[in-house]
């Protein structure tokens, strides 16, 4: 068991953190950066900024140059693509086709027209569904585990 007891934090912190408000817990995170970090670093960099760069980019796939205002995204076995059908009758003449790193939507909005859909990640070729609900269509395609890579030599020419 860790010796929590030991560590160098007053008691009355708990009732501290408990009764400031969200504005002096800010101003609190802020003093105690300015008390780690030196001045010439301070100078250099924000706090703010520098905790900002820690957390990861989050990419919004949803609606990003997807035809039809398709959102499309993944989860650990699977890609979606989601579409609103402003149709009924567009699911009588649409084909939908992929590869491994496509979907391809035909015969929507208009007959003869034909809808790309980048996918995220690569596909398997095989095990695709579609469902259609309320208005909404959603396909259902299993990632593809590709594991075949190859070493690649780097000579240092000097």
């Amino acid at each position: 068991m860790f010796p929590w007891n030991m560590l160098p934090l007053n008691p009355d912190m708990k009732k501290m953190f408990n009764s400031m408000k969200p504005g002096d817990l800010d101003k609190y995170v802020n003093d105690m950066f300015g008390k780690v970090f030196t001045e010439n670093i301070e100078g250099m960099m924000n706090p703010n900024d520098w905790m900002k760069t820690l957390q990861p980019q989050q990419r919004d796939s949803q609606n990003f140059n997807q035809p039809l205002g398709a959102s499309v995204f993944e989860t650990h076995d699977h890609v979606y693509i989601r579409l609103q059908l402003k149709d009924e009758s567009w699911l009588k003449n649409m084909k939908i086709y992929h590869t491994t790193n496509q979907a391809i939507i035909e015969n929507i909005p208009e007959t003869g027209d034909k809808q790309t859909i980048t996918l995220p990640v690569l596909v398997k070729k095989k095990g695709a569904s579609a469902i259609h609900k309320d208005g909404m269509l959603e396909i259902k395609i299993p990632k593809s585990i590709d594991l075949q890579f190859s070493e690649v030599d780097v000579k240092d020419n000097l």
